[in-house]
């Protein structure tokens, strides 16, 4: 069975729940951990096969400043030919800090599931759950 990590940082639980549910869609067809940000080094991310990455937008649409972007930094560099996934809420904005987030993520080399990220705007709910519960199980099969 293929070895996923779900990532994620979240301030008000909403990405949390989001990662909670990727995590239960794809646990049919892989090998699950669901790890917050601060419990996981760039080197450990690096020995799943697929990983699944979340992180809310801050700010003006930036990563999360403190845990979530020095981790990512670290890890960008050794993404070339990972298979990768994107989630995260919001609450303001049009999206840009998933826009960025895509765009270094495919510079870098990586296999961005379905080419985009996945987002949710607020906390979501049983139709949003549903979405990320379907996001998983895709990218658990994502070659």
């Amino acid at each position: 069975m293929r070895k996923m990590a779900v990532i994620f940082w979240s301030q008000t639980g909403n990405t949390e729940d989001m990662a909670r549910a990727i995590a239960d869609g794809a646990a049919e067809a892989a090998e699950v951990s669901l790890l917050p940000v601060s419990e996981c080094s760039a080197a450990q991310a690096c020995g799943y096969e697929l990983l699944a990455l979340g992180c809310p937008a801050m700010g003006d649409e930036i990563l999360e400043p403190d845990e979530f972007e020095p981790f990512f930094t670290e890890l960008e560099p050794k993404l070339k030919g990972h298979r990768v996934a994107l989630f995260g809420s919001y609450g303001w904005g049009d999206g840009e800090w998933m826009r960025q987030w895509e765009r270094r993520v495919t510079a870098a080399g990586a296999l961005l599931y379905e080419g985009q990220g996945l987002t949710q705007n607020e906390a979501p709910d049983e139709e949003g759950l549903e979405r990320c519960r379907a996001f998983g199980a895709g990218f658990a099969r994502f070659e």
